[in-house]
């Protein structure tokens, strides 16, 4: 492992919950996108940290991982323009300390096949980064990982990738091909359309793009979570745009600009 090293791997499932701390009318909502803080649990299931064990306290995995630089991309051919297909489940939950007054009824929102390719900017002067490597290049894990729930396993082995990488700088046109925070309006960033007579094709064409709000973290104080405003997008913004942590990712002849957060 190199002194400082990026990569990627992917996970993959079945079926999906990042539950909302709100809900609509009795219903359980998801994120449409996996967000750090439920990455952060998932790393920390690969290499045996402990999760959540008592109330206001933050769990060993966030504690020991927080500070790690990850960037999140819902995995192509799995997603429509960002989102990623729902349903809605209903279930009773009948034990006794589930509801006193009876069975407890549930409806919650489901995401079907959700898949992500998730970025690591790994330092090998930190234990944890270093077992992190290991672990994430061979497919091993110490607890069987998930997303949102124990009944949905995560696959995420064989997918390992590693690149030469180093800070991006709009000196040019470009595509970014992560999740990335909205920090100002990107409509006023786009590159606009144009047809070429002489090539016969739409030149800088883009299709969509996504908004969600999502966690980056915990407000330690309030044991909440703290939100930012994130994009997906296909657009081609202009050189020069004003967008913080962009790294150019070269792997062979692929090229890639994703931002770590």
């Amino acid at each position: 492992m190199r002194e400082k090293c990026l990569v990627s791997f992917d996970l993959r499932a079945d079926f999906g919950f990042f539950k909302k701390p709100d809900y609509n009318d009795g219903l359980l909502l998801s994120y449409n996108m996996l967000h750090k803080p439920a990455l952060l649990g998932i790393l920390g299931a690969i290499i045996g940290l402990q999760g959540y064990d008592s109330k206001g306290v933050l769990p060993e995995y966030y504690q020991r991982l927080s500070s790690l630089p990850v960037g999140i991309a819902p995995l192509e051919g799995y997603h429509n323009r960002g989102n990623f297909e729902k349903t809605v489940v209903k279930y009773t939950n009948t034990v006794g300390y589930a509801n006193k007054d009876g069975n407890l009824l549930i409806e919650e929102s489901m995401l079907i096949r959700p898949a992500y390719r998730c970025y690591l900017l790994l330092d090998s002067g930190i234990e944890d980064h270093v077992r992190l490597h290991e672990y994430l290049k061979n497919g091993q894990a110490e607890y069987v990982p998930y997303l949102g729930k124990n009944e949905y396993p995560v696959w995420f082995g064989d997918t390992f990738q590693e690149y030469d990488y180093e800070s991006f700088v709009a000196t040019r046109n470009f595509k970014i091909d992560s999740l990335f925070i909205k920090e100002r309006i990107i409509k006023n960033e786009k590159v606009e359309e144009s047809y070429s007579w002489d090539m016969e094709a739409m030149l800088n064409a883009s299709s969509f793009t996504y908004f969600e709000r999502l966690p980056v973290g915990f407000d330690i104080e309030l044991m909440q979570y703290e939100m930012a405003e994130f994009a997906y997008s296909d657009w081609i913004l202009k050189a020069g745009a004003s967008i913080s942590n962009l790294y150019l990712l070269k792997n062979g002849e692929e090229e890639l600009v994703v931002q770590l957060f």
